[in-house]
Protein backbone atom coordinates (compact mmCIF):
# COMPACT_ATOMS: atom_id res chain seq x y z
CA UNK A 1 0.00 0.00 0.00
CA UNK A 2 0.67 3.72 -0.74
CA UNK A 3 1.16 5.93 1.85
CA UNK A 4 -0.57 8.86 1.37
CA UNK A 5 1.98 11.82 0.65
CA UNK A 6 -0.02 14.90 2.72
CA UNK A 7 0.61 15.71 5.59
CA UNK A 8 -1.78 17.53 7.86
CA UNK A 9 0.34 20.24 9.33
CA UNK A 10 -1.54 22.79 11.12
CA UNK A 11 0.56 26.06 9.38
CA UNK A 12 0.50 27.58 12.77
CA UNK A 13 2.78 24.95 14.07
CA UNK A 14 5.37 25.88 11.04
CA UNK A 15 8.10 25.60 13.64
CA UNK A 16 7.47 22.41 14.77
CA UNK A 17 5.47 23.57 17.80
CA UNK A 18 2.19 22.20 18.73
CA UNK A 19 -0.64 24.47 17.91
CA UNK A 20 -1.06 25.94 21.39
CA UNK A 21 2.49 26.01 21.98
CA UNK A 22 2.83 28.59 18.96
CA UNK A 23 -0.10 30.92 19.58
CA UNK A 24 1.18 31.28 23.12
CA UNK A 25 4.81 32.40 21.71
CA UNK A 26 3.26 34.67 19.34
CA UNK A 27 1.22 36.03 22.00
CA UNK A 28 4.66 36.56 24.34
CA UNK A 29 6.50 37.82 21.43
CA UNK A 30 3.54 40.80 21.19
CA UNK A 31 3.55 40.99 24.74
CA UNK A 32 7.22 41.67 24.86
CA UNK A 33 7.22 44.19 22.07
CA UNK A 34 4.37 46.55 23.47
CA UNK A 35 5.65 46.51 27.36
CA UNK A 36 9.38 47.53 25.36
CA UNK A 37 7.32 50.01 23.78
CA UNK A 38 5.80 51.19 27.23
CA UNK A 39 9.37 51.14 28.62
CA UNK A 40 10.91 52.97 25.60
CA UNK A 41 7.96 56.05 26.14
CA UNK A 42 8.70 56.37 29.88
CA UNK A 43 12.21 56.87 29.24
CA UNK A 44 11.74 58.60 26.16
CA UNK A 45 9.39 61.25 26.62
CA UNK A 46 10.85 62.78 29.79
CA UNK A 47 14.35 63.08 27.74
CA UNK A 48 12.80 64.53 24.69
CA UNK A 49 11.14 67.09 26.88
CA UNK A 50 14.22 67.97 29.03
CA UNK A 51 16.20 68.32 25.32
CA UNK A 52 13.36 70.26 24.16
CA UNK A 53 12.58 72.70 27.29
CA UNK A 54 14.83 75.29 26.72
CA UNK A 55 13.50 75.57 23.22
CA UNK A 56 10.14 75.81 23.71
CA UNK A 57 9.76 77.73 27.48
CA UNK A 58 11.26 81.20 26.19
CA UNK A 59 9.61 83.88 28.53
CA UNK A 60 9.30 87.37 27.44
CA UNK A 61 10.48 89.85 29.94
CA UNK A 62 8.36 90.57 32.69
CA UNK A 63 8.24 94.10 34.55
CA UNK A 64 8.80 93.43 37.89
CA UNK A 65 8.75 96.25 41.03
CA UNK A 66 12.20 96.50 43.02
CA UNK A 67 11.10 99.35 45.03
CA UNK A 68 9.57 103.06 45.27
CA UNK A 69 11.57 105.32 43.51
CA UNK A 70 11.95 107.50 46.69
CA UNK A 71 13.79 104.98 48.50
CA UNK A 72 16.49 104.86 45.81
CA UNK A 73 19.27 107.97 46.06
CA UNK A 74 20.79 109.57 43.06
CA UNK A 75 24.40 108.28 42.70
CA UNK A 76 24.01 105.03 44.75
CA UNK A 77 23.65 101.81 43.67
CA UNK A 78 21.80 99.33 45.49
CA UNK A 79 21.20 95.46 45.27
CA UNK A 80 17.57 94.58 44.18
CA UNK A 81 16.34 91.01 44.13
CA UNK A 82 13.11 89.95 42.00
CA UNK A 83 11.19 86.92 41.00
CA UNK A 84 12.47 85.45 38.14
CA UNK A 85 9.96 85.37 35.55
CA UNK A 86 9.67 82.03 34.64
CA UNK A 87 10.05 80.16 37.80
CA UNK A 88 9.43 76.45 38.24
CA UNK A 89 6.73 75.53 40.93
CA UNK A 90 9.66 73.85 42.74
CA UNK A 91 11.66 76.24 42.04
CA UNK A 92 11.99 77.81 45.60
CA UNK A 93 14.65 80.58 46.35
CA UNK A 94 16.26 79.61 42.91
CA UNK A 95 13.79 81.31 41.50
CA UNK A 96 14.44 84.86 42.84
CA UNK A 97 16.96 86.57 40.38
CA UNK A 98 18.72 89.69 41.49
CA UNK A 99 20.25 93.17 39.98
CA UNK A 100 22.37 96.17 40.59
CA UNK A 101 20.18 99.25 40.67
CA UNK A 102 21.62 102.87 40.22
CA UNK A 103 19.61 106.16 40.54
CA UNK A 104 21.65 108.46 37.47
CA UNK A 105 19.11 111.24 37.73
CA UNK A 106 15.22 112.17 39.60
CA UNK A 107 13.97 110.06 36.63
CA UNK A 108 16.48 107.88 35.13
CA UNK A 109 17.80 104.68 36.82
CA UNK A 110 20.13 101.98 34.94
CA UNK A 111 19.89 98.42 36.04
CA UNK A 112 22.93 95.72 35.13
CA UNK A 113 22.67 92.03 36.46
CA UNK A 114 24.64 90.53 39.27
CA UNK A 115 26.45 87.91 37.08
CA UNK A 116 29.77 88.34 35.74
CA UNK A 117 29.91 88.00 32.15
CA UNK A 118 32.99 85.64 32.24
CA UNK A 119 31.74 82.53 34.27
CA UNK A 120 28.41 84.10 35.77
CA UNK A 121 29.59 84.34 39.70
CA UNK A 122 28.31 87.14 41.18
CA UNK A 123 29.45 90.48 41.10
CA UNK A 124 29.97 93.22 44.31
CA UNK A 125 29.55 97.07 44.23
CA UNK A 126 32.54 98.56 45.98
CA UNK A 127 31.27 101.97 46.99
CA UNK A 128 34.18 103.72 47.73
CA UNK A 129 35.67 102.67 44.20
CA UNK A 130 32.78 102.71 42.27
CA UNK A 131 33.64 99.60 40.63
CA UNK A 132 31.81 96.33 40.53
CA UNK A 133 34.23 93.46 41.43
CA UNK A 134 34.06 89.78 40.80
CA UNK A 135 35.71 87.14 43.38
CA UNK A 136 35.95 84.26 41.63
CA UNK A 137 38.89 85.43 38.80
CA UNK A 138 39.36 89.01 39.54
CA UNK A 139 37.08 90.55 36.92
CA UNK A 140 36.45 94.64 37.25
CA UNK A 141 33.87 96.99 36.13
CA UNK A 142 33.19 100.31 35.77
CA UNK A 143 29.99 101.87 37.80
CA UNK A 144 28.51 101.90 33.80
CA UNK A 145 29.30 98.23 33.41
CA UNK A 146 31.99 98.27 30.98
CA UNK A 147 35.37 96.03 31.70
CA UNK A 148 37.89 97.79 33.45
CA UNK A 149 40.15 94.84 33.66
CA UNK A 150 40.91 90.84 33.84
CA UNK A 151 39.14 88.00 32.01
CA UNK A 152 35.31 89.40 31.35
CA UNK A 153 34.94 89.36 27.84
CA UNK A 154 31.85 91.89 27.47
CA UNK A 155 30.18 94.03 29.92
CA UNK A 156 27.76 93.63 32.72
CA UNK A 157 24.67 92.50 30.85
CA UNK A 158 21.63 95.61 31.77
CA UNK A 159 18.29 95.29 32.47
CA UNK A 160 15.34 98.25 31.43
CA UNK A 161 14.31 99.87 33.87
CA UNK A 162 11.22 102.30 33.94
CA UNK A 163 9.27 104.14 36.80
CA UNK A 164 5.80 103.95 36.43
CA UNK A 165 3.22 105.18 39.48
CA UNK A 166 6.51 106.12 41.46
CA UNK A 167 8.10 102.54 41.51
CA UNK A 168 10.85 101.38 39.61
CA UNK A 169 10.22 98.47 37.67
CA UNK A 170 12.92 96.07 36.16
CA UNK A 171 12.28 94.44 33.18
CA UNK A 172 12.87 90.86 34.46
CA UNK A 173 14.35 88.93 31.18
CA UNK A 174 15.99 84.92 32.23
CA UNK A 175 18.70 85.14 33.63
CA UNK A 176 21.61 85.73 31.25
CA UNK A 177 23.87 82.67 30.72
CA UNK A 178 27.41 83.48 29.93
CA UNK A 179 30.31 81.85 28.67
CA UNK A 180 33.92 82.63 28.45
CA UNK A 181 35.07 83.39 25.12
Amino acid sequence: MKESSTNSIDPRAADGLPPGQAERRRFLTWLSVGLGGVCAALVGIPVVGFVLAPLLRKPAGQWRTVGKAADFAIGKTVNVVFEDPSPLPWAGVTARAAAWVRRESDERFIAFSVHCTHLGCPVRWMHDANLFLCPCHGGVYYQDGTVAAGPPPRPLFRYDVRVMNGEVQVKADAIPITTAL
